[in-house]
């Protein structure tokens, strides 16, 4: 794996050098709930952009086995999830009262559930994708801009949900609606989503064979 892209993705959290002052400068006049997700996000769309940079179509669908997902596909996950997910988070926030809180506070399921099924680490579970949010098997090279364009429907929604109480307000799982999850969670989930799936790509183009 490229190293370099490993420690942008994986250290988009950490409060360490020009980001993090770029953070704490963005949580003087943010809280600093949204001053982090929106640094993560300003990351993620360099970690794609500097992923999918001079690739042919033919690179961006290369797969290194039968059944694994291949750069493209791995952004259109994202695209798709992110164009269900967000409108049903901003869905929650209509008509709610202002009561902005400084950090997002998870309840254990949602703890467990990012642990176990989202953020990329040795014991995340692998499951699979509900239909609506499986790639083709042909992605085209605008892919790239559409997960881009969504990341900035991510930033809107952020910046309208920030002056509200993230911890309280719930929205219904367009994926599975028993679940309701807090918007804080939701946004959380939406960023652990993408370090996951930008890091799988990442693998794909380190794969030995990956066309030249």
């Amino acid at each position: 794996m490229n190293p370099t892209l490993q420690r942008k993705i994986v250290g988009s959290t950490a409060l360490s050098g020009a980001f993090g002052d770029r953070m704490v400068s963005l949580a003087t006049t943010r809280t600093l709930w949204s001053a982090q997700l929106m640094a993560e996000l300003d990351a993620f769309d360099q970690n794609a952009k500097e992923l999918t940079a001079g690739l042919t179509e033919e690179q961006l669908n290369w797969r290194s086995a039968a059944g694994a997902w291949s750069i493209g596909q791995c952004l259109e996950h994202l695209w798709l999830a992110n164009e269900i997910y967000l409108p049903a988070i901003s869905a929650a926030l209509v008509d709610q009262p202002a009561s902005a809180v400084p950090e997002i506070t998870l309840g254990w399921f949602a703890r467990w559930f990012i642990r176990s099924y989202i953020e990329p680490s040795p014991i995340t579970r692998r499951g699979s994708s509900p239909r609506k949010i499986v790639p083709a098997s042909h992605v085209h090279l605008s892919v790239i801009d559409r997960f881009l364009r969504t990341n900035e429907d991510a930033r809107g929604l952020i910046h309208e949900a920030e002056p509200l109480n993230v911890n309280r307000i719930r929205f219904v799982n367009p994926f599975v609606p028993g679940i309701r999850f807090t918007i804080g969670a939701g946004l959380k989930i939406t960023c652990g989503h993408e370090r996951r799936h930008l890091l799988q790509a990442d693998r794909v183009k380190q794969s030995l064979g990956f066309p030249c």
